[in-house]
Formats: C-alpha cells, sequence, structure tokens
C-alpha cells in the first residue's frame, strides 16, 4: 500500500490513464518548480480502470484550458477539487466540442504550421477532431501540445 499525504487545498487528478500520470504533469507545467507540492503516483490499483495513475497538487487549481488538456491525454480522469481538506467539486473531464489554441495541427502542411498569427481550431465531429483549417480528421491523443 501506498501512502501519500492529504492535501489541505489543491486539486486531485484521479483516474489518469496508467502510464499518462507524467505527460499529465508536463502538460501543467509543474513539477520543475519547487513551489509546488505534488505527489504523482503511477500505475496503482484501481477498482474503475484496473491500474490507474493519480496527481495530487497543493495550492493549485486547473485553468479550463489546462482540463481541456488532460481530457485529451485521459478523456476518463477525475478532477477533484479540495478545499479544507474535503472534496468541494468533483467532475469527469470531458473532451471539448471545440479546441482553440490547446494543440498543434499534426498535419505538416496545415497553414496554422507555418503562419505565426494562425491560431488552431479543432472541432469534435463525433471521436475526432477536425482542423478548420486543412480539414483533417485526428484523433484526440494525436493532436500535438
Amino acid at each position: 500500500m501506498i501512502y501519500v499525504d492529504e492535501i489541505k487545498n489543491g486539486t486531485v487528478i484521479d483516474h489518469i490513464s496508467a502510464g499518462k500520470g507524467k505527460k499529465v504533469l508536463d502538460i501543467l507545467g509543474l513539477g520543475n518548480d519547487e513551489i509546488y507540492k505534488l505527489a504523482l503516483v503511477m500505475n496503482v490499483n484501481s477498482k474503475r480502470l484496473d491500474k490507474k495513475d493519480m496527481l495530487k497538487i497543493s495550492e493549485v487549481y486547473l485553468t479550463d484550458e489546462q482540463v481541456n488538456k488532460i481530457a485529451l491525454v485521459s478523456p476518463n480522469a477525475t478532477i477533484n477539487i479540495i478545499k479544507k481538506s474535503k472534496v468541494a467539486h468533483k467532475h469527469i473531464v470531458t473532451l471539448p466540442n471545440n479546441l482553440i489554441k490547446v494543440a498543434k495541427c499534426p498535419n505538416v502542411n496545415c497553414i496554422t504550421n507555418f503562419e505565426i498569427a494562425s491560431e488552431t481550431n479543432f472541432n469534435l465531429n463525433e471521436k475526432h477532431y477536425k482542423c478548420f483549417y486543412c480539414e483533417k480528421a485526428f484523433k484526440p491523443t494525436e493532436l500535438i501540445m
């Protein structure tokens, strides 16, 4: 059994797909800064997923953009907002219908990869994101962050 201290205020990202916890940490841009108290637990048993990763971050609350990026990497992750050592809010991330400036287009010929002023824009079409500019469809995991 692994024991990680509770956090009084902050965010717990639970049910991260096994092996994706480091990627989530990288997406958030945390981990290289000594001001954050955080714990990353990887490949632990889960009733819901068989195996999972989990990330606890003290005194940090996520932006919508950060949550959208997590949804691309681990669409079944759960975000728990902790206040005064209790879960104040809990929700499962969902793939957003529209992504603007969140990811780069994997199509090397897309104009967004050449024009500095172009901001990426993807629309969810069933289970794929379609680039507004080149009109190619990609799985969420294929988008570049």
